[in-house]
């Protein structure tokens, strides 16, 4: 299956009262990673693009505690690629010992920058997550 993996440091500051990484982590480190591919690998130019991504819903399955110094990699794929939208399949690793930590989805909604009304997907982004992330 075809995917792209991104380490994620965490901070001091990331536990909870608890001794375990807060939730907003876990949705910090799948955004950062979706927003970095599209940066990077999706030719996609947050600041003067025609289109926007907006986050049309997100969500989170918590497997197994992680906490700071744990890093984790991100492995991100594409679920399911529509006419205006992608959704975004996540897993979180813990890098010292390779178990899953969580897994999550986004679903980004590709929109005019000036309409803010849904547009098809961009076709080099398109290309980009067909060839990357689908399969």
């Amino acid at each position: 299956m075809n995917s792209s993996r991104r380490p994620f440091a965490t901070r001091w500051n990331d536990n909870d009262v608890f001794g375990h990484l807060n939730n907003t982590v876990y949705y910090t480190a799948m955004d950062t990673t979706i927003t970095s591919w599209l940066i990077t690998n999706g030719h996609f130019d947050i600041e003067t693009s025609e289109t926007l991504a907006f986050c049309v819903s997100s969500s989170c399955r918590f497997i197994e505690p992680a906490s700071f110094p744990d890093t984790l990699e991100v492995v991100l794929r594409a679920g399911k690629v529509g006419t205006t939208s992608i959704v975004w399949a996540l897993d979180l690793f813990r890098t010292s010992d390779g178990l899953q930590v969580a897994a999550g989805e986004f679903v980004h909604v590709f929109v005019g920058r000036d309409t803010k009304r849904p547009v098809p997907i961009p076709a080099t982004l398109r290309e980009a997550v067909e060839a990357e992330l689908v399969g």
